[in-house]
């Protein structure tokens, strides 16, 4: 297989996955007018390929290599996702027409998406985990076809994902929307307790 399919299959299973991501892109789509549902669209997609490139450049290594990043990371990481989660969770918002929409700020944008990829620990340590172990594997003009497919991968996922989604919602009414939060919110919460046990049985080995 060549490094470019190998790239844009992984890209596509690494972004694709319900997170904090999909939800925030999902909920804008559902609430926001078109110009803010594409402006939302290109800032998750550039804070994604920077989490992207970072990990397989570098990150990968460095958190390999130092025990006590990797429990910062989980530690402080686990709470904020548990956090994100309940958030959504208890989100009441309801789906208005585009007369009654408040419209996001570009700095609420641009602060959110990137507060969603680079907040959640789930971008950096199965990021680096992933892309820094394809990062050992390939060499050169490889290594770059790979990473480029990456992010040609989430391109592709950001684009077409929020336009499915606006499309339908006409069709998604107040009642599906909150049930659409209280399962997200109760995954990514479930995430971030999974996360902080990582964290415990990582305390344990290290101080045990």
């Amino acid at each position: 297989m060549s490094a470019f399919i190998q790239g844009y299959t992984l890209g596509l299973a690494y972004v694709m996955p319900i997170g904090t991501q999909n939800i925030f892109v999902i909920n804008t789509a559902l609430t926001q007018q078109r110009s803010r549902i594409w402006l939302t669209t290109f800032c998750v997609f550039f804070c994604d390929i920077v989490c992207a490139l970072a990990c397989f450049y570098g990150v990968g290594g460095i958190m390999q290599s130092s025990r006590w990043l990797q429990l910062a990371v989980l530690g402080a990481g686990s709470l904020v996702v548990m956090w994100i989660g309940f958030s959504i969770f208890r989100d009441k918002s309801t789906i208005e027409g585009d007369e009654g929409k408040s419209e996001l700020s570009v700095a609420k944008v641009f602060t959110t998406a990137c507060f969603v990829t680079w907040a959640n620990p789930q971008a950096w340590i199965d990021g680096s985990m992933m892309l820094g172990a394809f990062r050992t594997s390939l060499n050169g003009a490889d290594g770059t076809r790979f990473i480029i497919a990456v992010c040609l991968a989430s391109l592709s996922w950001w684009v077409v994902m929020p336009t499915v989604v606006s499309l339908l919602q006409s069709r998604i009414n107040n009642k599906v929307f909150r049930a659409i939060n209280i399962i997200c919110g109760a995954i990514i919460m479930a995430y971030g307790a999974k996360l902080l046990v990582s964290f415990v049985r990582l305390s344990a080995v290290m101080f045990g």
